[in-house]
C-alpha cells in the first residue's frame, strides 16, 4: 500500500544574511536529510535532527577501493578477451604472440595485487596509530 504524501501548497518565505544561510547550510550538510527543505521542515516541526558522523579514513578507503575495482574490471575484461582469442586460434604460429600478450596481462594483474597489498598496509598503519 502506497503512502500518500499531502500536497504542500503553503510557502513560507524567510530572508537570511549570507552568514545565516551559510550557518544553516553547514548544519544541513551534517544531517541525513537530502534536501534543505526537508531539513528545515524537520527542524521547525520537530526541533531535532539526526546528525551523521563521517569517518574520513573510511571515505579515503572507499575511494581507493572504487578505483581498484575499476582497474580489476579492466584487467578481467582483458584476460577474458585473451582467453576467447585463444579458443579461436587454429595454428601454432598464432599461439606465440598470444602467450606473450597473456604474460603482459598476468604481470599487470600481479602489479595491481601488489598495489592493493600496499594500500591495505597503509590503511592498517593509519588505523593502528589511532
Amino acid at each position: 500500500m502506497k503512502k500518500q504524501n499531502p500536497n504542500r501548497s503553503r510557502i513560507i518565505g524567510i530572508r537570511l544574511t549570507p552568514q545565516e544561510y551559510a550557518a544553516i547550510n553547514i548544519r544541513f550538510k551534517t544531517t541525513t536529510s537530502r534536501k534543505l527543505s526537508d531539513y528545515l521542515r524537520h527542524v521547525l516541526l520537530n526541533g531535532s535532527v539526526t546528525i551523521r558522523t563521517r569517518d574520513q579514513s573510511l571515505d579515503d578507503l572507499m575511494a581507493v577501493l572504487i578505483q581498484l575495482r575499476t582497474e580489476f574490471n579492466a584487467a578481467g575484461n582483458n584476460l577474458n578477451q585473451s582467453v576467447k582469442k585463444l579458443h579461436l586460434m587454429r595454428d601454432n604460429k598464432e599461439l606465440l604472440p598470444w602467450i606473450i600478450a597473456h604474460e603482459v596481462h598476468v604481470k599487470a594483474i600481479f602489479k595491481d595485487v601488489e598495489e592493493i597489498k600496499g594500500r591495505i598496509n597503509q590503511f592498517a598503519d593509519v588505523w593502528l596509530r589511532a
